[in-house]
Formats: C-alpha cells, structure tokens, sequence
C-alpha cells in the first residue's frame, strides 16, 4: 500500500513538472533582469562603486539589493529507524531565506513533523533491555511476544545553506526553474509513544503468532498481518518510549538532539514574487530512540546489543514561496549574472565604444586594408578589391581608355587604349592593284574585300554572347554593311560528341542571330559551319565565306531554330 501511495505521488509531481518545463514563461525569461544604472536599487554602501561604474571608472557593476524569500511548505514525514515506518505521516514547515551571491544563500527553517511505526514480524527478547516495554510484557521462551510500534513528534530548528545549480546560464537571460543542493545543521526535539494497553490491559500478541503460525510472518503476508494488528490495537499511543538518560533535554523532558541536513529541491516561478518548490531532506541524528527501539534481538534475554545505526528522519514536501522587500530586485538566484555582460555586448547602452575609423587613402571606396591598388587615380571606377576596371584588359584603366572594347588582334595599344588593326589581306591586294593600276575587278566579276574578321570566344559552357562579344560582333557587321557583295562563314568547332556539335551549333546559331536580330545583316549572307575540326571548342572563328564547302555547313537556319 505504501509503495502504491509513493508511486501515485511521484506520478502526480513528474506530470505537474513536465508541465510546467514544457510552458515558455516569457514573462520571466523575455526581459533583462533589472536596469543595471538604477540606483534606488544599490544599498548605500555600494552606492560608491555604482557611481565609478556608471562613469565608467570601475568595470563591475555594485551588487543590487535583493529580496528575502519566506515560504511554508508541507508533505510527507517519516523516520528510518529499527521499526517499519507506517504512511502516511505528515509534517509541515517555515523558513526565511537569503541570498549571499548569484549561487549562494542561506535558510532559517523550523519543520514540525508526525511519524509512526510498526513491525509485521514479533519480537521475543530485543525489548529485554527496554524498561518501557518489559514492564508489561514478559519477554523470551514462555513470555510474550510483541509487535514494536511507535509514533513520534519530531521538531526542528536549523539553518542551511543552498547552492543553486543553474542560474547561470549562459543561453537566456533568466531561467523559471532553479534547482537547489542543500546542506545545514540544526536541533532536533522528539516525543516517542508506543501503542501497549487496550485501556490499562496488554495486548495479547500471541492471537496474531497462532493466526499467522511461526512460519507465517513473511513478506508476502505483512498486509494482512498489519490489518490484524489494526484490527487488535486501539491506536491510543499512551506509553511514553524508552529514552537515553545521557541525552540532553528541554520543554520539560523532551530529549533534544543535534542534527545534520542534506537535500535537494527544484524551484517553478510562478511570477516574479511567487515560486511553489519540491523537496526532499534527510535530517541525521545521532540518537536511535527517535523510534523508541535500539536493540537487537539477539535470541537471548540476558545478551544485550544495540542495532548498528543511528535513526534519520525524512521530510518530503511540496511549497509555496513569496519574496518580500522593497526597492529590491528578486532573490539573486533567479538572476543570471552574465546577462547584463550579454546585453552591452548584444545592444551597448553603457560601454564606451572607439568611433571606427575605416582609412580610404585614395578615396576609391575601398577601405585600405582590403584595397589592392591603393594610389587608384581619382574618378576611376574601381572593383571590389579596389582595382581600376580595364574591360578590354589592354592595361589602360577604362577612365582613361579612348576605345573602351578594343579586339585583341588590335592590341597592343597606345596610351589612350587605341590600338592599330592589321590591314585585311585582300585590302593589301586592292591597294596593290591600285597601285600598278589596277581598276578593282578581275574579268568583270566583283570581288569581296571584307578582310580579317575577329574571333568571338565564349566562357564555360555558356551560349549567350558576352559584353565583349556583343563589341565584337558589331564590328563584324560594320564590315559587312561596307562589303554588302561577301558572304561570311560563321564557323563552330566540337566535333568530339553529338554533345560538343549540340554546343557548337548552339554557339553558331547565337552569332547569326545577334548579326540578324541586332545589326540588321540579312541571313542570306552567313554560311553556317558547326563542330568542325581543328579549332577550339569555344572560339566561333568568323571568315570570308567565299568558297566555303565543308561537312556541317549547311544555309544559315532562322535564328530561333535549334539543332536536333
């Protein structure tokens, strides 16, 4: 029974909990933890400290005053000890508390707590030596048999110190859950009765030994043993248990005794005043009468021993806590130190910054640690590494070139950028004509002189002519409008795959149609020649068409046709 209570409790504060991990508590989590340059929230004594920090003399903030925490709490009781302890019990407590540091703080707490006992299994010689107990009954073979059994008020006065484990947290500023170490010293009092008389008459135990027989007192049947002593007893608790004459005592007899405390807990913010807290504390004495048993049983009434360990008791509970004060921020352990560290450095309103200063020596707009050409002359237009542009790479800067696209076959150039194209070789063969008199015409027939037409090359596996392409193929069709009597070959190479020819023929037909489209050449006057041999795969070589026969030459297509 005791075991299913545990479980239907412990079930009942994990759901409770996981709730509440899984809520987003923005009003404890979204904001910064207090205004840093408030005053009214530094005690007079650090007030010093807080104006050298705010002049920016002193690098620390002062620590704010902070509120005292007071709470009442109540739960589970119950003592671990010679005799089997019986749930539930209960107990409750106050306590105020401090906080020293962003981990540190301190509790006073008084706890007043209820336990009980009781054996399933009876003893025949251990209460021998208990002057309590031996007063009514007879103990060994022949005697009585008895069922120990207790209960006790227990009282405690202690202060302890708290670490909280998780306020520093270095990935939001405040946090809605703390969890707390625990560790104290106190004084413990405590008043053991035990259950012996049905009125001014003992108990006869010996019903319960011939119910149950010698073998009878076993794991398996403690539930109904427990129901038949229930059913036996009357639950009165009038006979006050053995105590240690040695032991100090107070309120008129009451034994008293130092304790040791340990534990743990886990605090949820309700708000910023209330918190509700689960805790578990272990109180270690060093008394074992805090259950009234502390002898063994040994088999015999004239061997006496004492069991092997000191009694402890247990407080489990759940509570509600409430800070207090004025002009305070709240405790320091729902505080994370380092957010006022993470704020400045997220969004400065405090620190001292040095005006940047990005040097630009030759006012490109490319500061100087990142600029290639530093002395750029004024006015010229740079890159993003501060390089003059030179769009036709003939090593004149585009602010001072006078031809801005100039084909390399004209290169190189003059310091204005102008280069000096080669005459065509039928120019020479006019000019020679004309020289020895010659009149233009051979047998009658008009002859092309367009000459050397330039080449236009295309990067990667693009068909789209490029800037420098779309110069040079104006200048082709200039030379056609002044020759309207030649024809040209457009001519592609890539004979390697059927995937090379697509791309030649792509590349080819892409020419025509800027020289159709653009210029405004009839398509009649192009040969069209693609994945040829001997030629580089993305250079389109453009050529006096006259003659021109070859495999892949066929008429030039419409513009928007492609090969398939």
């Amino acid at each position: 029974m005791i075991g299913k209570k545990y479980a239907v409790l412990a079930g009942f504060l994990l759901a409770f909990f996981s709730q509440s991990f899984a809520q987003d508590n923005t009003s404890a989590e979204s904001s910064s933890s207090y205004d840093i340059r408030d005053s009214s929230l530094i005690p007079a004594r650090r007030i010093p400290q807080h104006n050298e920090f705010l002049n920016n003399a002193y690098p620390f903030p002062a620590k704010p005053r902070n509120q005292w925490e007071i709470g009442v709490k109540g739960g589970l009781s119950t003592i671990s000890g010679d005799v089997r302890a019986q749930l539930p019990t209960w107990g409750f407590g106050v306590h105020a508390r401090k906080a020293l540091g962003y981990t540190f703080s301190l509790r006073l707490e008084y706890d007043y707590m209820t336990a009980k006992g009781q054996n399933w299994q009876p003893s025949y010689y251990g209460y021998a030596s208990n002057t309590q107990i031996k007063q009514y009954y007879n103990p060994g073979i022949g005697g009585n048999p008895v069922f120990y059994n207790y209960k006790s008020t227990l009282q405690s006065l202690s202060i302890q110190g708290l670490a909280t484990l998780n306020n520093i947290n270095f990935h939001k500023a405040k946090s809605s859950i703390a969890i707390y170490a625990l560790g104290g010293l106190g004084v413990a009092t405590y008043s053991t009765f035990y259950d012996l008389l049905n009125g001014n008459t003992p108990y006869d135990y010996n019903q319960i030994v011939t119910q149950f027989g010698a073998g009878g007192f076993t794991h398996a049947n403690r539930k109904q043993i427990r129901s038949a002593l229930k059913n036996l007893q009357d639950g009165s608790y009038e006979t006050m248990a053995q105590r240690d004459p040695s032991q100090a005592t107070i309120f008129g007899g009451t034994p008293i005794a130092p304790v040791v405390e340990i534990g743990g807990g886990i605090e949820y913010k309700l708000s910023n005043k209330f918190n509700i807290a689960l805790e578990d504390k272990v109180s270690i004495t060093k008394s074992d009468l805090l259950d009234g048993q502390e002898w063994q049983e040994t088999g015999s009434t004239s061997v006496h021993a004492l069991t092997s360990n000191f009694d402890s008791y247990n407080f489990l509970s759940l509570g509600l806590n409430y800070n207090i004060g004025r002009r305070a921020v709240e405790p320091l352990w729902w505080i994370n130190p380092l957010d006022y560290a993470y704020s400045e450095l997220n969004a400065p309103r405090h620190m001292k910054l040095p005006k940047p200063v990005l040097d630009d020596a030759d006012g490109d707009g490319v500061t100087d640690q990142f600029d290639h050409e530093p002395n750029t002359p004024a006015g010229c237009p740079v890159d993003t590494h501060g390089v003059s542009r030179d769009t036709d790479g003939d090593g004149v800067p585009d602010c001072k070139d006078k031809e801005l696209i100039t084909p390399t076959q004209c290169q190189p150039v003059d310091a204005d950028g102008v280069g000096k194209c080669p005459d065509p070789a039928c120019c020479k063969d006019i000019n020679a004509r004309l020289d020895s008199g010659g009149v233009g015409t051979m047998g009658g027939r008009n002859r092309c002189s367009i000459g050397d037409l330039p080449s236009i090359v295309f990067k990667g596996r693009t068909v789209t002519l490029s800037k420098d392409g779309k110069a040079l193929a104006s200048t082709i069709a200039e030379k056609m409008r002044n020759n309207p009597a030649c024809k040209v070959a457009v001519i592609g190479y890539g004979e390697s795959s059927k995937t090379a020819q697509q791309l030649s023929w792509d590349r080819v037909n892409e020419v025509i149609k800027y020289l159709v489209e653009k210029e405004g050449i009839n398509s009649d006057r192009f040969i069209f020649r693609y994945g040829q041999s001997g030629g580089d795969e993305n250079t389109i070589d453009i050529k006096d068409g006259t003659g021109e026969e070859g495999p892949n030459t066929v008429p030039a297509p419409h513009p928007n046709l492609r090969k398939r």
